[in-house]
């Protein structure tokens, strides 16, 4: 009886995946480090139809298409967006080349999902949200994957019910001589805290070192301070959040570990805990298992890349999927990029 269940269990779970299938095709704009690792597995495992792949060298595009069959290299966009067939395209290219890649598509009337940064200011930003509305396109997506996190998601959902108080980030990485920290690192820390927390006011912004920033910000109802750095190291980078509220402390690691541990109460004013000893209880409410292998527990997913891929998809085929990464609802970190750019509050 038992093992009956348990087959009917995992068939049901094989055919859930199969009978995930697309009415339309696809292209992907751009095959660098990134895309490799972290993008072009999901669109396997998904097994979303990828028509296209566009790259700027003639060369790389003979090497696609040994390496993929049946997928077409070509280093034209206007091959692509002139497709009828095509229904979204996936843009991971130079985040200096975004905004014109990002234009073009738009313009098409296609879906776009746009990697980090989608453009370099606040301006282009606008831009880009006009054409959307302008030319109907219906899914613009921005890839900024920790708000589609499992962990983030459970703590988007507990802070709605709690009082918050204050937060503490630290995002510490080693040197990045190869582009701009503040929009290709920094942009994640910075548009997490705009998300779980809303509109930011800079009350303080020093820059301490040449890509190294302290910030506190001010939030509808909560403080927070932020320490966002290049001068530690890559091998032990670090991205930590903590959030005290009312009713105990939320800790957030690397998006692979989130916990809570509970406040205990007073009498008269005297923290029970001094008067008897306890021990500390810790709820782990999110946590990767490195020991199982399956989709849950791989990077990919923990790190949001998965579900920001999957979410885009059901929605430009229409199964109306919420974007949390909506092209119109990062406008607000781009605005906090930009008063750090310009040290309005130093």
């Amino acid at each position: 009886m038992i093992q009956a269940l348990i087959n009917r269990y995992k068939r049901m779970r094989t055919e859930h995946y199969l009978c995930q299938t697309y009415q339309y095709s696809y292209a992907f704009v751009g095959m660098g480090q990134h895309s490799l690792a972290n993008l072009y597995p999901v669109l396997h495992y998904l097994g979303v139809p990828l028509k296209y792949i566009c790259v700027t060298s003639e060369r790389k595009a003979r090497l696609i298409e040994q390496k993929f069959p049946g997928v077409k290299a070509t280093t034209s966009l206007d091959e692509i967006l002139s497709d009828e067939t095509i229904k979204g395209v996936f843009v991971s290219a130079s985040p200096l080349s975004h905004f014109s890649i990002a234009s073009q598509v738009l313009q098409s009337g296609k879906s776009l999902f746009i990697e980090k940064p989608p453009c370099q200011t606040l301006e282009e930003l606008d831009t880009l949200i006009a054409l959307q509305q302008q030319y109907g396109s219906p899914v613009a997506m921005v890839g900024l994957q920790k708000r589609h996190a499992p962990a983030v998601q459970i703590l988007q959902k507990k802070l709605r019910k709690e009082h918050p108080i204050s937060y503490d980030l630290h995002y510490l990485t080693g040197a990045y001589p190869e582009g701009d920290a503040l929009l290709d690192l920094y942009i994640h820390p910075l548009d997490l805290v705009c998300f779980l927390f809303g509109k930011p006011e800079i009350l303080v912004c020093r820059r301490v070192a040449k890509d190294s920033y302290l910030l506190m910000l001010q939030h509808p109802h909560i403080v927070g301070t932020l320490e966002l750095s290049t001068s530690n190291t890559w091998i032990a980078a670090e991205e930590t959040l903590k959030i005290c509220t009312k009713s105990g402390i939320y800790h957030l690691s690397q998006m692979e570990k989130l916990t809570f541990t509970p406040t205990y109460s007073t009498v008269f004013g005297i923290p029970v805990e001094k008067l008897h000893t306890h021990h500390e209880t810790k709820e782990i409410l999110c946590q990767r298992n490195n020991f199982v292998p399956i989709l849950a527990n791989n990077q990919i997913y923990s790190q949001g890349y998965f579900k920001e891929i999957d979410d885009f998809v059901a929605a430009a085929e229409g199964r109306n999927y919420v974007i949390p990464t909506d092209i119109k609802t990062i406008r607000e970190t781009y605005q906090l990029i930009n008063e750090i750019q310009t040290n309005k509050k130093v």
